[in-house]
């Protein structure tokens, strides 16, 4: 060998085969395109480095270990990466969907304790309707009464009676009157 080839550098091209020949697609073809930049611009002024830029330039892949096992572990890093980003965003998405279902937790107690409100609510209403039924009969039964006791003394001051007599229909008007009471109150 003469000393001239022993100082020259291999061609790096030589281990190398044009990557549409690889029976890959575009999308494939861009990624591994992009991996070898990668890999050049990784370790600048490198003899691999230059080599790689070269050949990814060309449209060539080096087919040489050394470049294969960096483009691998260029793809081996991008995976972890990704692979990263992946796991935090499953964590930020349990993190939403537990916000959510927190969230749609409130929103169904506030509704469910808003539901009891409006039950309570409606038995006051309930209530005081009914209330409001038992005061209207009680004052009915009252008017009643002053009716009665009002045609009672008209009837008294007609007549002209004495006092005893007042009294005594009075009374007996009074015992009338308080039978329809109590009965009324049975009626509850």
């Amino acid at each position: 060998m003469s000393s001239s080839q022993q100082h020259r550098e291999p061609d790096p091209t030589e281990n190398a085969v044009p990557d549409t020949e690889l029976g890959l697609t575009e999308d494939q073809l861009q990624l591994l395109r992009h991996g070898q930049q990668a890999v050049a611009a990784a370790a600048p002024g490198s003899t691999s480095s230059r080599a790689a830029s070269r050949a990814s330039s060309q449209g060539l892949l080096l087919m040489d270990s050394s470049s294969l096992t960096a483009l691998g572990h260029h793809f081996d890093r991008v995976m972890q990466s990704i692979q990263q980003r992946l796991e935090y965003l499953m964590e930020q998405s349990q993190i939403v969907t537990l916000s959510v279902y927190d969230h749609a937790g409130n929103l169904i107690d506030n509704a469910d304790a808003e539901i009891a409100r409006y039950h309570d609510i409606m038995a006051q209403i309930d209530e005081l309707e009914l209330d409001f039924d038992r005061i209207a009969g009680i004052r009915d039964i009252v008017r009643g009464f002053r009716q009665r006791a009002e045609e009672l003394e008209r009837e008294l001051e007609r007549s002209g009676g004495g006092s005893s007599s007042r009294r005594e229909r009075h009374g007996h008007s009074s015992r009338r009157s308080h039978g329809h009471s109590s009965g009324s109150g049975r009626r509850r």
